[in-house]
């Protein structure tokens, strides 16, 4: 029986606890009501995110949860990111979701029946045994496998995962670094909203603009039947999802001729991170790891040269389909622009005036919101309660919380910690929540959310290193050499 089944039927234990240095837990306690969330959601190979609103394995989320596994069953988290790589598509991209062929068709839209990816995606090197969708998520993953590996160095090494996963990894970050590369200055784009994770952000409006949505009649949401609509994004927005994902499977799932292309902050911070992760991998399996380092580092330069807006005090998004050659900036504020904060590589410039942004008028942390919001407080789009449009996400939050501790903001990292456990316990672990009251949002029993929890409790407060170990990568190692 592994550490995660231990826990939610032996409840009077105190010794099961992964960490020997942490407390042993009480039988109420947030360690194991977050641990009951990650076995209620445990399919038996991956974790749903939400048994009814996510019936099915989504990428990033994954990625997350693996990291809040490791404390609890290492083998788990191992398994949890191989599920989903043994999914990917033979041009390297990482689908945003690995359907599950028990789950009916009527559950979730799009199902698998819309996005045919065995066959419409047969030129781009779709699995044929397994159903997915065409698109993808930010990539999370490599820094997910470094810290899985991390938690239980023995096991994995036994298990030979990290070696397994690295060629699909790198293969991951190939197609984002080639076929994605679609403004020609060397960072990825996405061409759908719902690559880049935060659906229904403001920032799509004007992109979305130039989308003749779908007939609604020809879909129907599913996500309805277990949300408020108020909540959720609105039926016209939903038609351009719909029509940009048709298009884009029509066209066989190639790159490049979509009326959506858009270079994101996060997007690309996050796939600056696991290139440094890839890094440590590297290393581990015996190669210096020394070409990704610079790679993220000349990342990180294009990353400030062509999305930081010193007007705006934070990184911008920009639309590649404007007509400009360059492509134009989109002027909203969201959390996607203050996540690059968790890089190590950023000028002293730059990190000051994030820093600034975060905690000012527009964002309010430790001052007028309890969580940062996914959107501009001041914004004419704000809305705390729908979707990406306001509330705040316990990831996003949890990327933040690691940035502050990368830059040495430890006091502010720790308020934001104690935040995001109190706001977890008070709302049962839920998907999102009002940044103002921490108000549930969304499904309960969230899996990101029980996992970031319980990657919080197994962090020490004050401690100046961030839970990503981002803010050591690149640096001088035990050994003395430089990776």
């Amino acid at each position: 029986m592994d550490r995660t089944a231990q826990l939610t039927v032996r409840p009077t234990e105190g010794t099961l606890v992964y960490d020997p240095h942490d407390p042993p837990p009480m039988p109420d306690s947030l360690h194991r009501r977050a641990a009951r969330v990650l076995e209620a959601n445990w399919t038996g190979t991956s974790t749903v995110p939400s048994r009814g609103l996510y019936p099915h394995q989504w990428s990033w989320d994954s990625a997350f949860i693996a990291i809040g596994l490791r404390h609890l069953s290492p083998l788990r988290a191992q398994t949890e990111l191989e599920t989903l790589l043994s999914a990917q598509w033979a041009d390297g991209r990482v689908p945003h979701i690995v359907f599950n062929p028990s789950v009916p068709l009527d559950a979730y839209f799009p199902s698998p029946d819309f996005w045919r990816s065995s066959t419409a995606g047969h030129a781009a090197g779709a699995p044929r045994t397994v159903q997915t969708s065409g698109i993808v998520q930010p990539p999370v993953h490599a820094l997910a496998a470094w810290l899985v590996h991390s938690a239980d160095p023995g096991l994995s090494r036994a298990r030979g995962f990290l070696a397994g996963v690295y060629p699909r990894l790198a293969a991951w970050h190939r197609y984002l670094l080639h076929r994605r590369d679609l403004g020609g200055g060397g960072l990825a784009s996405v061409v759908h909203p719902w690559e880049q994770g935060m659906d229904n952000s403001p920032c799509w409006d004007a992109p979305l603009a130039r989308v003749t949505p779908a007939p609604a009649r020809s879909f129907r949401r599913a996500d309805l039947d277990h949300g408020a609509a108020e909540d959720r994004p609105t039926d016209l927005d939903y038609g351009r999802y719909v029509r940009l994902a048709t298009d884009y499977r029509d066209g066989g799932y190639a790159d490049g001729g979509g009326r959506f292309a858009v270079e994101d902050p996060a997007f690309n911070a996050l796939l600056i991170a696991s290139e440094h992760a890839l890094a440590r991998i590297a290393r581990e399996l015996g190669a210096t790891g020394t070409a990704r380092h610079a790679r993220a580092e000349r990342l990180t330069t294009a990353l400030v040269d062509r999305l930081w807006d010193p007007a705006s005090g934070m990184f911008l998004c920009r639309d590649l389909r404007t007509g400009d050659r360059e492509g134009t900036l989109i002027p909203e504020r969201s959390v996607s622009g203050l996540i690059p904060l968790l890089l190590p590589g950023l000028p002293r410039n730059t990190v000051a005036a994030l820093l600034r942004t975060l905690r000012g008028p527009h964002f309010g942390l430790g001052d007028s919101t309890r969580l940062t919001p996914s959107y501009d407080l001041l914004g004419e789009a704000f809305d705390p309660h729908r979707y990406w449009r306001g509330p705040a996400w316990f990831n996003t939050n949890w990327l933040l919380e690691s940035g502050l501790r990368v830059h040495g903001e430890a006091a502010a990292a720790d308020s934001l910690r104690e935040a995001l456990l109190h706001t977890a316990a008070d709302t049962d672990f839920a998907e999102y929540v009002d940044p103002y009251t921490g108000e549930a949002c969304g499904a309960l029993g969230f899996g990101w959310t029980a996992a970031l929890t319980l990657d919080l409790l197994h962090s020490r407060p004050g401690d100046g290193v961030s839970s990503t170990g981002i803010g050591t990568f690149g640096m001088r190692d035990k050994g003395g050499e430089r990776g």
